[in-house]
């Protein structure tokens, strides 16, 4: 199933902020900066993938169960299901 990208727009918004925050990262890396530093941006931006994972899965969800005459395929929402799980 293909998403809808002006549906994604803020998921692609949220992993761009998240692309800049692991450059951060690893600069802090670099520098020698405090593990404790570290490790709150690594579980910031974490958290902000699990986040984009969770709307790309319920985006998919809505999008199968508005397909056609209002029907969703069960196979199709097991795999969003499955999918959905698989960030837990």
């Amino acid at each position: 199933m293909e998403l809808d990208l002006d549906e994604m727009q803020s998921v692609i918004r949220r992993l761009n902020r998240a692309r800049g925050q692991i450059g951060g990262i690893v600069k802090m890396i670099e520098e020698g900066r405090d593990c404790k530093d570290i490790v709150t941006q690594l579980a910031a931006v974490s958290k902000a993938l699990d986040r984009a994972g969770f709307a790309i899965v319920a985006t998919g969800l809505q999008q199968c169960l508005a397909q056609g005459d209002g029907t969703a395929d069960p196979l199709d929402v097991k795999k969003m299901e499955k999918l959905f799980l698989s960030l837990a």
